[in-house]
């Protein structure tokens, strides 16, 4: 038996938004409300709203692009490892964490009540330089936190980012993790498909198997 588990923040407004970044916003175009024949609304949003997937060109001149991502790198087995009760993320604790051979990993931490709340906090959990090297010396190819970015704010140069994208690594931010429990999984990553993207909303969804 399998259980499916949505792992996507939905779009709406006044959802969390990283500072200065564009805020979603719906519009609706046509109502039936309103005398019209159908409804249709029209969105307003960044390519970095809510779930969403950083391909190299986020940060990368000449990088891939979002519809450029293999889809054998966003979909397949993982892990959501349980890192909760700690403040950040280093090779220390990578290295003592039960990662067996998963080349995708989600990070469940004391980010994910935070990630549901409508105003930032600049103190979330984030990934250190040197964890994402021993991530990038491991083979991973996806690594997603569950908050809006997997950088610590602030941090000069974006420093995790470059490491990351510059070794091939996807990056997946704002992964909601809140009722996932943590263990091995199948994972489904997929963002929308904007041409020469430098990122895309994306829909994540876990499969994890479970005893009857």
């Amino acid at each position: 038996m399998a259980k499916w588990y949505d792992a996507s923040l939905p779009l709406k407004q006044g959802m969390l938004s990283f500072p200065g970044d564009p805020v979603f916003e719906l519009q609706q175009a046509f109502q039936t409300s309103a005398g019209d024949a159908f409804n249709l609304s029209t969105l307003r949003m960044g390519t970095h709203t809510g779930t969403h997937i950083d391909p190299p060109a986020h940060y990368l001149v000449n990088g891939q692009t979002v519809d450029q991502l293999p889809l054998d790198t966003l979909i397949g087995p993982g892990i959501v490892l349980d890192l909760r009760s700690h403040a950040c993320i280093d090779r220390c604790l990578l290295e003592r964490s039960p990662l067996q051979d998963f080349k995708r990993i989600l990070f469940k931490t004391d980010n994910s009540p935070k990630l549901l709340a409508r105003q930032f906090t600049p103190d979330y959990v984030y990934l250190t330089d040197d964890g994402a090297e021993f991530l990038i010396e491991r083979g991973t190819i996806l690594v997603g936190i569950d908050y809006l970015s997997i950088e610590q704010y602030g941090n000069k140069g974006a420093p995790v980012h470059h490491r990351l994208l510059g070794a091939g690594v996807v990056v997946v931010e704002a992964v909601n993790l809140a009722l996932t429990p943590p263990g091995p999984c199948d994972i489904f990553c997929l963002p929308l498909n904007i041409h020469q993207g430098d990122g895309a909303p994306a829909r994540v969804v876990i499969r994890r198997a479970e005893s009857g």
